[in-house]
């Protein structure tokens, strides 16, 4: 890892910025699994099968910023499903792609958009 990385982070690493950081982690640890605490005065730094992904209120500098993440899960279908459980809505259902995901498009109540894949050709 490059020095000037901080540990356990990449050199790209996602941001989601919402008024509502309590709800959307909920959210993300619900359906991805994700692990993670809140610290005071920083992001939220949640870990997705060792990817990190932070999430904050914007400080009140910035307003509510929502993204776009493909996030490959163990499971597409059974993703879908926690996902619906929580009140997200299926864009694209759970299909087979021509390079080997099975995947599917989510959108959250924040505006988010995750495409969840699974890899069902692994090289």
């Amino acid at each position: 890892m490059a020095h000037y990385i901080r540990e356990g982070l990449h050199a790209v690493t996602p941001r989601l910025i919402t008024a509502d950081v309590a709800g959307l982690v909920e959210f993300i640890r619900l359906v991805f699994n994700a692990e993670g605490e809140a610290i005071e005065n920083r992001p939220v730094e949640l870990k997705i099968a060792g990817s990190t992904i932070m999430v904050s209120d914007g400080g009140g500098i910035r307003p509510s910023m929502p993204g776009m993440l493909y996030v490959y899960v163990p499971d597409t279908d059974a993703t879908c499903r926690s996902a619906e459980a929580a009140g997200a809505e299926i864009i694209e259902p759970p299909s087979d792609m021509p390079w080997g995901d099975r995947r599917a498009t989510i959108a959250d109540q924040w505006g988010n958009i995750w495409q969840v894949a699974t890899c069902l050709q692994p090289e």
